[in-house]
């Protein structure tokens, strides 16, 4: 499922986005946090990510610079 949604996400940014007028409200853009999301958190938690990302996509929400989550590290917890 990770690499089918990378492959959608990539015809999105390079076949359809060109397309359109730029006026993304945050940076990174909601294509490429998605694609971080997705690499770095999985499939599901990735996907989760970036519907909440979208859904705060609208002409009330200021924008500005959002990046991805970190991961969190289990075992570097438990070593504290």
């Amino acid at each position: 499922m990770r690499s089918i949604a990378l492959g959608l996400i990539k015809v999105y940014r390079y076949a359809i986005s060109p397309l359109m007028a730029s006026h993304c409200r945050f940076y990174p853009s909601c294509s490429c946090y998605a694609q971080e999301a997705i690499e770095q958190h999985g499939f599901l938690k990735g996907s989760l990510l970036s519907a909440r990302r979208l859904s705060r996509c609208h002409p009330w929400n200021p924008g500005g610079y959002d990046p991805v989550p970190l991961q969190n590290n289990r075992s570097s917890r438990m070593a504290k």
